[in-house]
């Protein structure tokens, strides 16, 4: 076996189901899961009517680069929401992915260099892929705290020009998971600036790029960043999106990877080999989901109306505020995250996750200590009555 494997860590599932067993919740209460990242608002219609009218694609191998119509899509998005002004290219700047995990933790095996001591930058607290990606591209996990001091995103202030030096790829998240937090074009810019000077990549993830607040401001992205710097073809810079969360879709599986046009030759060609090719009746639906904006619209005015409702339950009692973008709230907990969450479920039948969980010790502390993460998937009404549970919890500690 792969010896590198022995380095990963228990999934933050895996450390929560432990952390509740031997707990019983009130029979009366009905469970409410505010644990898990996954979208619970119906997916479109016209999605599921477009796989379904085209499964007549079952009949065909479909190819790693998925067909051109899905790339001049996906790539007349990108040039729409991120204003690229034409500066994509759908034959050699675009390619389908089965959503965001599957690519990001891919990406690593294919751009990591194994025969140097190479570090992966990233952020902590931070998706767990990432750092599994790292650990089995046979690079060092490198991480940057993300704290309350630090607006949650990562300083590359900060970062040394050593650490720099053996870096080959950084991780970013934004807006960030659990933090909700985006990263702005001048810092943007600077990371690209110095993966420019040290020779690294960037992989931003930005799956949650459409769940926001401010419809006139809309999180800015990698490559609009680079745009902004007169970086037009996007030398050392991917971008990874979805439409599990923007389309409610998560089944789908269907993403895509797009940026440095000589990076993703080569990602094509990993990908040749490890198989990964987009069913063709899921890049059909994936064609009228990257078309259509009012679905996604009407999705953040849900999610709007949720962390309204939310926020006015819980702002008085804890610290936690509307993030900038995501469906999460990162909020700080009275006493210990871990038992917090362990008496949330066994008092009111409500599952949160440990923000420790979702974070890794370092020499400073562990950024997620004494937080939750709170997934604002569910209905209005469980959402509502989950906070109230939360908030009596508080109350009465």
């Amino acid at each position: 076996m792969n010896p590198d494997l022995s380095q990963l860590h228990p999934y933050p599932f895996e450390k929560l189901a432990a952390l509740k067993a031997g707990l019983t919740p009130p029979a009366e209460l009905a469970h409410i899961a505010l644990s898990i990242g996954e979208p619970k608002h119906p997916t479109p219609g016209f999605i599921t009517h477009a796989v379904i009218e085209n499964l007549n694609g079952l009949s065909h191998y479909p190819t790693t680069a998925g067909s051109i119509e899905l790339r001049q899509a996906i790539a007349h998005w990108l040039d729409q929401r991120f204003q690229l002004k034409g500066h994509i290219d759908a034959a050699s700047q675009v390619l389908p992915v089965n959503g965001t995990r599957e690519a990001l933790f891919a990406f690593a095996q294919s751009v990591i260099d194994r025969t140097s001591d190479a570090l992966v930058v990233m952020p902590n607290p931070f998706y767990q892929i990432y750092e599994g990606a790292a650990i089995l591209a046979g690079a060092a996990p490198y991480l940057l705290n993300c704290t309350a001091e630090s607006g949650f995103v990562p300083d590359f202030d900060a970062v040394s020009p050593s650490v720099w030096q053996q870096c080959q790829l950084v991780y970013l998240c934004s807006p960030g998971n659990p933090t909700g937090a985006v990263i702005d074009p001048d810092a943007l810019s600077k990371l690209i600036a110095l993966a420019h000077q040290y020779d690294f990549i960037i992989a931003s993830d930005e799956c949650y790029s459409e769940i926001y607040f401010d419809e006139a401001n809309p999180p800015v992205g990698l490559l609009q960043a680079a745009m902004m710097a007169g970086y037009t073809d996007y030398n050392r810079c991917v971008v990874f999106h979805s439409l599990s969360k923007r389309s409610n879709a998560p089944g789908l599986r269907s993403g895509f990877v797009a940026g440095d046009a000589a990076i993703l030759k080569d990602f094509l060609r990993y990908r040749t080999y490890h198989g990964c090719a987009m069913p063709p009746a899921t890049q059909s639906a994936s064609i009228s989901a990257w078309q259509d904006e009012d679905h996604v619209a009407y999705n953040r005015q849900y999610y709007r109306e949720k962390f309204a409702a939310v926020l006015a339950i819980l702002s008085p009692v804890m610290n936690v505020k509307q993030p900038e973008a995501s469906f999460y709230l990162w909020a700080e907990t009275p006493i210990a995250d871990t038992t917090f969450t362990q008496r949330l479920y066994h008092e009111h039948n409500v599952t949160v996750l440990p923000g420790s969980y979702l974070a890794r010790d370092t020499e400073t502390g562990n950024p997620g200590e004494n937080r939750i993460r709170l997934a604002l998937v569910a209905s209005l009404e469980e959402c509502v009555e989950a906070a109230k549970r939360i908030r009596h919890l508080i109350e009465n500690l």
